[in-house]
This record gives structure tokens, sequence and C-alpha cells, in this order.
């Protein structure tokens, strides 16, 4: 006898977990399935580990484990498998045969052409329309679809292969259904944007639109869309703005969860395996390809520690035992500065060996499990040897775990990123580089000082103060340096300013040049320090310039007057 256990991702939305619930008393009522249970793997209860407690429980030892997931994504590729690895790991002798994902299918789309269907009729979430002429209480039938644009909202992933199946969903839903025209879109991780797409439709002539959400159930993302497809809508009262139903718990749903079940106990699994960015390069994703798949933790399942879970693709193995570094860059300093991928490649990081200047509050959210490396160079103080750093980089990659090495800025502009990668290339460990906002650039925006500006900068030019002129190592030439019109950004020169200042002064720069030095830039103890050319090395040490810091000269600082205050 086989049970089948529904597995979903999770909601801090009730209304979204007493829909999962309605959907897995659906089907349980049809009785095609012996045994049904449903449970989540993080968010919400009950926890998937309760669900297939009670069906192991009732006697059951083989299970249909159904991914109640539209798209092949990291929930459904890794984080569901991981999971029930677990708990195969706490029965003993339980198997499970794994379904495919919900979408594409035909279902779907019915189910989805009825919600939009019902949006014109005027039943849309709030009752009407959001704006336009026709909100009056007007119904709209099947035949105005002519004149309907829909924009097709998915969920947004770190995985190009899922978004790809909402553009997939987009052009089938446009098929023979009589609508203007159907234009995908995202509410997170992936572009376009809710307003770029309302934006794009509105721009191709569209006078009345249909925001169709393509979620399952109620949660914080629908809410988040018609929030911002209201916002839109108000901003332009000339559009007739609708915004459709989720799918919900509904007969075409139960029916796709038991055509799925039925698939996975005849052993017909068709996952898409050619794009699936685990296994195969895909440009921007070099991060994720080999990386191990763990489950996520649920509140209610009380773990221990993490177990390792491999990820059953199709009939395939991902092969996930194979360590790899990310070289990330973190920003400068702000946690809320770091881009969407580096968080994202933090936020499924085993180990994380970080700088000093890399955003520290990030680090408080990282799982318990996770092993923090302090690899901070301290001016004049303890710092670790980047050959240590390499070692490091290189020996826990080999062990099978996903590394990231944090740095502050962007990890190519002087932070040494570059040794790093070339130590794990020859020791043959997986490295990929995730850019970030480089401190040069950022400090003197934060401070209202834009590095060029039309007629007065046409240049910038990024220098290491590390070495002060003269020093036989030092790269830079300071009087062609000196000779420039643009603007100068100087790292790494608190120790080093009145001697660079000097040099330029010496080899043509105006001594009236304006300077600025930003300390600490988008942090709550951000200063900015104004002061001449020839007078910033005097006014830095009277001011106790410490880093980090950047001096950022030429005339555009005097620019920051009209910028933006610190």
């Amino acid at each position: 006898m086989t049970g089948l256990v529904i597995v979903g991702h999770g909601t801090r939305s009730a209304a979204g977990v007493d829909q999962f619930a309605a959907l897995v008393e659906r089907v349980r009522r049809r009785g095609d399935v012996a045994d049904v249970e449903g449970g989540f793997i993080e968010l919400s209860r009950p926890p998937l580990t309760d669900a297939v407690g009670a069906l192991v429980a009732r006697g059951h030892r083989k299970l249909v484990a159904l991914p109640l997931v539209l798209t092949g994504a990291g929930h459904g590729k890794g984080d569901i498998p991981a999971a029930m690895g677990r708990e195969q790991q706490r029965h003993p002798g339980l198997t499970y045969r794994y379904g495919r994902p919900l979408g594409p299918h035909p279902l779907l789309h019915t189910a989805l052409e009825e919600r939009i269907d019902a949006a014109l009729a005027g039943a849309d979430r709030a009752g009407t329309a959001l704006a336009g002429a026709d909100r009056a209480g007007t119904a709209l039938a099947g035949a105005d679809r002519a004149g309907t644009w829909v924009a097709l909202i998915g969920r947004g992933s770190t995985d190009p292969d899922a978004n790809a199946e909402v553009a997939k969903v987009a052009r089938l839903l446009w098929e023979g259904r009589g609508y203007a025209g159907v234009e995908p879109g995202f509410i997170s991780l992936a572009q376009p944007s809710v307003p770029e797409v309302l934006d794009r439709l509105r721009r191709l002539g569209a006078r009345r639109i249909v925001v169709a959400p393509y979620f399952l159930f109620a949660g914080v993302l629908p809410d988040r869309i018609v929030a911002q497809s209201a916002e839109f809508a108000a901003a332009h009262p000339d559009l007739d703005v609708r915004v459709a139903e989720v799918i919900g718990d509904c007969d075409a749903l139960a029916d796709l969860v038991l055509e799925r079940h039925a698939e996975a106990l005849g052993g017909d699994i068709r996952m898409n395996c050619d794009t699936c960015v685990y296994r195969v390069l895909m440009p921007g994703f070099a991060d994720k390809v080999g990386r191990p798949q763990r489950p996520h933790d649920h509140p209610d399942d009380p773990v221990g520690h993490h177990h390792h879970g491999h990820a059953h693709h199709g009939h395939d193995h991902h092969g996930h035992d194979h360590g790899s570094v990310a070289v990330v860059g973190g920003g400068p300093g702000p946690d809320d500065l770091i881009t969407v991928r580096a968080k994202a490649v933090l936020d499924a990081a085993d180990v994380v060996v970080v700088d000093r200047l890399a955003p520290q509050g990030l680090l408080a959210g990282l799982r318990p499990d996770v092993l923090v490396i302090d690899a901070a160079k301290v001016p004049r103080g303890p710092s670790m040897a980047q050959d240590a750093i390499n070692a490091a980089l290189v020996s826990h990659a080999k062990a099978g775990r996903r590394v990231v090495r944090l740095k502050g800025g962007d990890p190519y502009v002087f932070g040494r990123g570059h040794e790093e990668v070339q130590a794990c290339a020859a020791a043959g460990v997986p490295v990929t580089v995730v850019p970030g906002v480089s401190s040069a650039l950022a400090a003197p925006a934060l401070a209202g000082v834009p590095v060029t500006h039309r007629g007065v900068a046409h240049e910038v030019t990024v220098v290491s103060g590390h070495l002060p002129p003269g020093h036989p190592d030092s790269l830079v030439d300071w009087a062609a340096l000196a000779r420039a019109r643009g603007t100068v950004v100087l790292l790494m020169a608190v120790d080093t300013i009145a001697k660079i200042a000097a040099v330029l002064v010496e080899h043509g720069r105006a001594p009236e040049t304006p300077v600025l030095a930003v300390q600490d830039a988008g942090l709550p103890g951000q200063r900015s320090v104004p002061a001449r050319l020839d007078e910033i090395g005097a006014v830095a040490a009277r001011e106790g310039i410490g880093p980090p810091a950047v001096f950022v000269l030429g005339p555009v600082v005097a620019l920051a007057a009209t910028g933006p205050s610190a």
C-alpha cells in the first residue's frame, strides 16, 4: 500500500494554509488514493515530518511525495527531496517515488482562464476593477477578451529554467483564447516586475488589463501583486486594471494532483534536465552547478543537525556532492546594499569566510549550522594571511561544502578576489564571482558626489593609496594622474593622503582642487570632511579620519552641496 504525501513550501498567510488544507481534504475525499497527508517544509504547520510520520504510523513504508509547486525551481528540485531524505533517515526502510511539478498543464491554464473571466465580470479580489472608467460595477464577459491584455505574474526564481516556464505558460494562455496579449512578469527575484509589465502593456496600447497571479494559494506575494497593481492603477486612471484570484483549492487542481500521483506510481517522471542549473552551466548561474541540497528547517521540526539529501531529478541524480566557492562582493557596508544574487548565494552557504568590511549584519541571519571564519585584515592590527584564506576556501570546498568568500565592496576592485579565484582554480575547485557595489563609487554617491557629471568630469580614476608615491612597489604614475582633469577616487589612503596630495600638487594639480573624505559610507556613523587638495592631509589628521574611508577629488566635489544629505 502506497500513501501520498502532498508537500507544500509554506506561507505566513493563514488563508493560504487553509487553502492547502482544503485541497488535501478534497484529494482525500476523492477516494482515488488509499491514504493522503499534507505538510510543509517551512513557515507553516503541519510540518512535513508530521505528515510523513502519520503515514508511517499507519503502516506505510512506500510513499509518493508530490511537490505542490508550479515550476521546477529549487524547492522542487532540491529542498523537498532533501527533506524527504531526512525522513528516510528517521524512518529506516521508508522509500518514496517523487512526483514532478504541477505546471505547465492545460488544467491550470483552464483554471487561470476562469479566474481571468471572473475578473472581467467584476469579481476580482477587491470586488471591482482597481481603476478606470469601467470600474463602476461594469460586468465584462468573455466576449470582451479581444480588448483585454493579461499580465501573468509568477513568483520569480533564481533558477532561469523556472522563470522560462512562466513565460511558456503566458504563451500557452494566449494561444486560442482571444486575449489581446499575455505578458509574463514576476513579483520577486526576477524581471520584469509587476509595474514594468503593466507599463509595457500600457505602451502597447492596452486600456484594460487583468493581472493574473500564477500562484496556487493566497500568500504574501499574491497580496503584494494586488498592492503593486493598485498603485499602478492609481497612477494611471485612464487604465482599467483588474486583479484575478489565485488558482486556489478547486477540482481542477485536485485532478492534476491525482494525475501527477498516477505518473509517479507508473514511473512516468518527465522533468527537464537540459537547462537545470544544478547540472548544466547556465550564464550567470555557475555557482549553482553541483550545489549540494539540504532541507529547510521547519520551526515545528526539532532537527538536531542537518542531513544532506539528494534531489532525484527525473530518474537521475544531480550529483550534488561537490563543493564550490563563490567569491562575493558584499557592497560598501550596509546590509541592504548587497545584490539580490549575492544574498541568495550567502543564504545557501555552509561556510562563510568574511572580511572586516563586509556587511556584518547579514551574518546574524545565517543558519545556525553555518561556519563563519573571520578573515579580517585590520589596518595595523591582526589579520589572516592570504595563503591561509586560500587554503580555507579550498579545504572546505573539497569537503563538499558551499563556501562563500564574503568581501567588502567588489571583489575585483582592490579586493584580491582574483587571487582567491586563481587559488581555487589551481586546486580544481569550482569557483564563481558575484560582483558587488564598490565603495569607490558608492561612498562618493552616498555623500552626494557624482564621480562623473556632464560638463564637469568625463573620466574617473580609481587608485589604491596603500603604497605612497615613491614606494618601489607602487605601480601608479602619480605625475600623469596629476595632469588629468577628471575625478580621482583614492581607496586605502588614510595613511598616505598627505604624501599623495603633495605629489599631485607638485606635478600640476591645482592646490585649491576640492577633496572630500568620506568615512564609514552608508553606515550610521558616516561623515564627510571637505578640504582643499593642499590641506587634506592636515585636515584628515586633525579630524581623525580613519579607515574605512574614501577620498574623492576633483571639480565634482563642489556638486555635493546639491546632492543628497549624508
